[in-house]
């Protein structure tokens, strides 16, 4: 028999990713501390628990998609939470991202208990999330890979078992330096070719043709910044948070963070900008501009 779902956190990640597993059928059990978010996945069928003790009494594996390291404890080991109220038959799907070191002991408490637990946070954007296209990178067990597998299955496209429990955050971990390192060299570079008087579009064109190409301008950045939606996706505060983990664990294992150290810095008076933080991390591109005095680059229409 399929599990129960339980899914915890319904932002502008994890509502998409629940409403997937609710409209292919999934027993689906859902919480937020903001009730309105609960509406739409209601709508699609799925319970609404009116705590995280209540959710998991109803289910059989629980997803997480929290804000940050201390929202994640507190609901899986905290007081009324899911280890407190759990049964050893029990699993867990970590999707946030967090410390590494708190994975850890999130891995280490509900082991004791007898609870599984894989670690899986999310690849890609908010527009792949609706579209049932993400990207999830695992740490787990053989045993807990093969029980998840389906229910990652129900939310994304590509799935990849990093290996134990704790390579999946270190993996994201990886992958978000590079991807918000590149985001903040792009509009610095992209700020200089405005400055330069040159035609974006034509600018783009030959930076995707060389090595010089990425992603961000491939695909996110003409369907965000550069037609002017600046609405978060991925959250320059978020972002801000995610290069940080990415530096302490770094500091941890004796790495030097060049590179990284000045993106911290870039993010951190981005973040602290009048109405940055809650914009798109595209909006590097607005915030660069705005220190240079220059007109923000957009797509002539």
């Amino acid at each position: 028999m399929a599990d129960r779902i339980g899914f915890i956190g319904l932002g502008a990640m994890g509502g998409p990713m629940a409403a997937n597993l609710a409209r292919k059928g999934h027993d689906m059990t859902v919480y937020d501390t903001d009730l309105a978010k609960t509406v739409p996945l209601a709508e699609l069928g799925a319970s609404v628990a009116g705590s995280v003790a209540e959710l998991t009494a109803a289910v059989d594996l629980v997803i997480t998609m929290l804000p940050d390291s201390p929202d994640v404890e507190a609901v899986l080991l905290g007081p009324g939470g899911v280890r407190e109220n759990g049964r050893p038959d029990m699993a867990v799907i970590d999707m946030s991202t967090i410390a590494p070191a708190t994975t850890d002991r999130l891995f280490t408490a509900l082991t004791q208990a007898g609870i599984g637990f894989a670690d899986a946070p999310v690849g890609r954007l908010v527009a792949h999330a609706i579209r049932g296209e993400s990207l999830f990178m695992v740490g787990a067990s053989g045993n807990d890979f093969g029980r998840v597998k389906p229910v990652l299955e129900g939310m994304g496209t590509t799935i990849h078992h990093c290996g134990g429990p704790g390579s999946g955050i270190r993996t994201k971990l990886v992958n978000n330096l590079i991807a918000i390192s590149v985001c903040q060299v792009n509009a610095e570079a992209v700020t200089l070719a405005q400055a330069f008087g040159l035609d974006i579009r034509s600018t783009l064109d030959v930076v995707n043709g060389t090595t010089a190409t990425n992603g961000h301008l491939v695909s996110a950045w003409p369907n965000k910044v550069l037609v002017d939606d600046t609405d978060p996706g991925f959250r320059i505060r978020l972002a801000h948070k995610d290069v940080a983990l990415a530096l302490d664990a770094a500091k941890d294992a004796g790495i030097p963070m060049i590179a990284g150290s000045a993106v911290a810095q870039a993010l951190t008076a981005a973040k602290g900008t009048a109405g940055f933080g809650e914009k798109d991390f595209s909006a590097l591109l607005d915030f660069v501009s705005g220190m240079a005095g220059i007109k923000p680059p957009r797509f002539d229409t």
